[in-house]
């Protein structure tokens, strides 16, 4: 069976923040039904894997309100309007982790939940750290943590 790209008729943002839309789109399928999709549109997200030149890495600990349990993440987080990747992924590697990168290196992109957002996010690589200034989101309590990579 061969694959059938489906066309919106009509698309609409039901709610917005500054971070994500959330849509509802009406598509037609392949035997002409019009049928409903609600999801998140976003600018796109990046993630960096910070390396500290010894076999190490950092990473951030911080409570996830959704999963109400803390999380250990690679820095990372939305791309806003105006600002490439590139320049986002070093605002974060800074603001939630503390150091800035002499070296970022984009070694891909993935759709975290393709079913339910549109958004791609970007993996960077940093290397050749140097401790800066964090300024984190006053919604945010970080905690930095520096692990083996092993």
């Amino acid at each position: 069976m061969e694959l059938y790209p489906l066309r919106s008729t009509r698309s609409m943002c039901i709610e917005q923040n500054p971070y994500w839309e959330y849509r509802l789109d009406h598509y037609t399928t392949r035997d002409g039904r019009e049928h409903p999709y609600y999801y998140v549109h976003t600018r796109g997200s990046v993630m960096v894997i910070p390396f500290v030149g010894d076999g190490r890495i950092v990473m951030v600990r911080q409570f996830r309100y959704l999963g109400q349990r803390e999380s250990l993440e690679f820095p990372g987080g939305g791309i806003p309007g105006g600002v490439s990747a590139q320049e986002q992924a070093l605002r974060e590697l800074s603001e939630e982790a503390g150091f800035s990168a002499a070296k970022l290196e984009h070694i891909g992109s993935f759709n975290p939940m393709n079913g339910v957002t549109d958004e791609w996010c970007e993996v960077f690589s940093a290397h050749d750290l140097c401790p800066s200034s964090r300024n984190t989101d006053p919604t945010e309590e970080i905690v930095v943590e520096i692990l083996d990579v092993s």
